[in-house]
């Protein structure tokens, strides 16, 4: 049972809420009063500050428009070539008919003259005096013939024509010297125009200043004419030292005087190609008008609220100290987990309604404590369907940039088998190792989701540690002499036993990281042995790494404070670590800031010492292929054309296929069952739903009997190699190295005749 207050109690509450809501009034007014005056502030000066901006860009825009008029007047002339002295007016006439036009174009334009290269004026044009043509001045000693380059015209200071009217001179030269310098005199009245109508307010105003805080251009003319130095205002000392701050930083407070020492709120915009500052200044008193009124509404709001406050006082201390100490012992309770619990409160009012939401709420969550399972599930398989539909764009991409580069390496094979010319060769030769290294790297980028499906398994061979070392140096050295470094592989006669793909790829990765982050020096590739491992070493005198960062960089999307320099995707050494661990080995790193880095990798040294292998494979092939029947199905037009020509050069019989329509088409092509196709080579996605396997079983069910096939793809998913793996078919993955190509057609086409030769044997 609810029980009332006595009075002392009444009375102490009384006086708290009386405190607090005369005081939560005020500060609440005090409050509102003080983000008003900043908000008017901020307001004022963001109008400031846009008008400023929008003045100088149509300040800036006004010189840029006379210097591209200025260059139409740059273009080269040709004609008789005059002599040391040139004097003849009938060579300066297209100079001449230029400069008119100039002015013509260009109302604001005054003057308008062409030096030669030595400096002397051959002619000048006006609209207030006589043409000069031909005159010889020497004008070689003005800052408007050396000043200007041919990246940074000439602007000069602001000067008075007869003390009335602004001027200022621009130079412009071509970017050859010889060529001479136009140089004109602009009437800045439109830089007037635009200061005497930029006006904030009632009287707000607008005016620009130089470097050295000279008034150049002001809504009274006559400030300007009496050449009125501004650079002890405030707000122009701030304008001039964010102009030439070395972070670009300094003081905007908005605050200064004018010159007569009124109080004001301004704003800048620089116009760095002048030189100038375009500033917009609004008396304070007129800026901040609002806020004197709404301070007035603040006071007389004051004078009515505190005597309602005494009311509500009254009110609370009677309608709340009790209702709100049972609520907060059973909302206590409610906390600590005792859900079941439920708040007694019958007072009739809102605080009646709270602690009926109050119990609403217990009752919530006694039923979202029952779902939250179900909810956490749903949760998690929408992450499951956003990651699936990750891997499926991944896996689209991957394959849609595997087709082009695959059918590029089939065309340089063909191109390194058909030349004979040695540079072309060895240009051809060079093409090969840029793009076998570039497939690579698509597949260590491309591939890292199969590192995680795990279906990358290594293919362990013996091979001579020094043809990998070459390849990783030939694909650096152009990039490493562009920069300057020195890149020194050091020949080695060992042998290891690895799989070479993934050593290169693990090479080729610390190779790379190597030359970004090196800006002078060197980088050392090369090995030694360690008893019955061979020790790979990649060092370089880069930026180093911090010791506190040397584990991080192994990890994906990670890069070092320097990575700015080149920024990337933080895959590489992530990539190259997790290829190490493949191989059964580690990366491990030695570095100094500031000194360089050391990437070691020990790999198993092999037994014997293995025949060397070949950059370019497949230029020295036989005819062992000679006459046999290949059929190629892919989607793609470029690989099939590609594949084409390589097997035809390599006098094969080849029929190609989209789809496996066409396919059927083309085995019927072939002459029927008596000149099935000694391989089948298919891609693994086609068209539609239909993929290879289904491809292939179709074509053997067509021929009556098992046809030699194998599947390339450039779908990276694991699915696709399950199904293989589980039609027990061979499955590449594109973009595919012609030698392996050769290989796996000499497979089929072996085990294809030795099944004619069983068959022939049977019957």
């Amino acid at each position: 049972m609810l029980v009332w207050p006595r009075s002392p109690l009444f009375r102490k509450y009384f006086r708290y809420f009386m405190l607090l809501v005369s005081g939560t009034l005020l500060a609440s007014e005090a409050t509102g009063l003080y983000f008003s005056y900043l908000e008017t502030r901020a307001a004022v000066l963001a109008l400031q500050r846009e008008k400023a901006f929008g003045a100088a860009v149509r300040i800036k825009q006004f010189a840029e428009d006379i210097e591209r008029q200025i260059g139409w007047t740059l273009l080269p002339h040709f004609g008789p070539h005059p002599g040391p002295h040139p004097r003849v007016p009938g060579t300066l006439e297209p100079r001449y008919l230029d400069l008119l036009k100039l002015l013509r174009q260009a109302p604001a334009i005054t003057n308008a003259s062409w030096l030669d290269a030595n400096g002397h004026e051959q002619m000048r044009v006006s609209r207030l005096s006589m043409d000069r043509i031909d005159s010889g001045i020497d004008r070689s000693g003005e800052p408007a013939f050396h000043q200007p380059t041919p990246d940074h015209p000439y602007f000069g200071p602001v000067y008075f024509l007869k003390e009335t009217e602004p001027y200022m001179t621009i130079a412009v030269t071509p970017q050859t010297k010889g060529e001479g310098v136009t140089v004109v005199e602009v009437n800045l009245k439109f830089v007037w125009d635009i200061i005497a109508r930029l006006g904030i307010g009632k009287t707000g105003y607008a005016y620009v200043v130089d470097r050295r805080g000279q008034l150049v251009s002001h809504p009274d003319i006559s400030r300007v004419l009496q050449k009125s130095d501004f650079s002890a205002l405030p707000q122009v000392q701030r304008a001039l030292s964010a102009s030439s701050h070395v972070d670009g930083v300094a003081d905007d407070s908005g605050t200064g005087n004018d010159p007569q020492g009124n109080p004001v709120l301004a704003a800048h915009a620089p116009i760095p190609e002048l030189g100038w500052i375009l500033l917009v200044e609004q008396p304070r008193t007129e800026a901040y008008a609002p806020l004197y009124a709404a301070l007035g509404r603040a006071g007389l709001l004051l004078l009515i609220a505190l005597p309602l406050a005494v009311l509500a006082s009254l009110a609370l201390a009677r309608h709340i100290v009790m209702p709100i100490r049972t609520l907060q012992q059973d909302a206590a309770r409610i906390g600590a987990g005792a859900l079941e619990h439920r708040v007694e409160v019958k007072t009739g009012d809102e605080l009646q309604a709270l602690a009926e939401a109050l119990n609403r709420m217990a009752a919530r969550l006694c039923q979202s404590y029952t779902g939250l399972e179900r909810k956490v599930a749903a949760r998690t398989r929408e992450l499951e369907r956003a990651n699936q539909a990750r891997s499926r764009f991944l896996r689209a991409a991957s394959h849609d940039l595997r087709q082009p580069m695959h059918a590029l390496g089939l065309f340089i094979a063909q191109l390194n088998e058909r030349v004979t010319d040695p540079q072309t060769r060895h240009i051809i030769t060079q093409a090969g190792v840029a793009v076998t290294t570039l497939q690579e790297l698509l597949n260590a980028i491309l591939d890292i989701s199969r590192l995680d499906a795990g279906v990358i398994a290594p293919d362990v061979t013996d091979f001579a540690i020094d043809w990998l070392l070459e390849r990783v140096g030939a694909a650096f050295a152009p990039s490493a002499a562009e920069k300057g470094l020195r890149l020194k592989i050091v020949p080695s006669r060992l042998a290891v036993r690895s799989d070479p793909v993934l050593l290169e790829r693990i090479l080729l990765n610390l190779a790379a990281n190597s030359v970004r982050y090196t800006e002078r020096g060197g980088i050392l590739i090369g090995c030694r042995r360690r008893g019955k491992r061979v020790r790979i070493l990649v060092c370089d005198t880069g930026i180093g790494i911090p010791r506190e960062q040397q584990e991080a960089i192994f990890r994906e999307f990670y890069q070092v404070a320097h990575s700015e320099r080149d920024p990337g995707l933080g895959l590489g050494l992530a990539i190259s670590a997790r290829l190490a661990r493949l191989l059964g080995g580690r990366i491990e790193l030695v570095s100094r800031p500031g000194k360089g880095s050391a990437f070691t990798l020990d790999v198993p040294r092999a037994e014997r010492s293995p025949a060397p292998m070949r950059s370019m494979p497949g230029t020295d092939a036989t005819d062992s292929l000679g006459g046999a029947y290949v059929l190629i199905v892919d989607d793609d037009a470029l690989v099939r054309a590609a594949t084409r020509s390589l097997l035809t050069h390599w006098h094969c019989e080849v029929a190609v296929a989209a789809d496996g329509q066409e396919a059927i088409a083309a085995l019927a092509g072939l002459g029927g069952l008596e000149r099935i196709p000694d391989a089948l080579l298919c891609d693994y996605r086609l068209p539609g739903d239909e993929t290879g396997i289904q491809v292939i079983r179709r074509l053997c069910a067509v021929a009556g009997r098992a046809i030699p096939a194998a599947l390339i793809s450039g779908d990276t998913g694991p699915e696709a190699w399950r199904d293989a793996k589980a039609g027990g078919y061979v499955l590449l993955s594109k973009p595919l190295a012609p030698a392996k190509l050769r290989a796996l057609i000499e497979h089929l086409v072996a085990a294809s005749r030795a099944q004619r030769a069983r068959s022939i044997d049977t019957v």
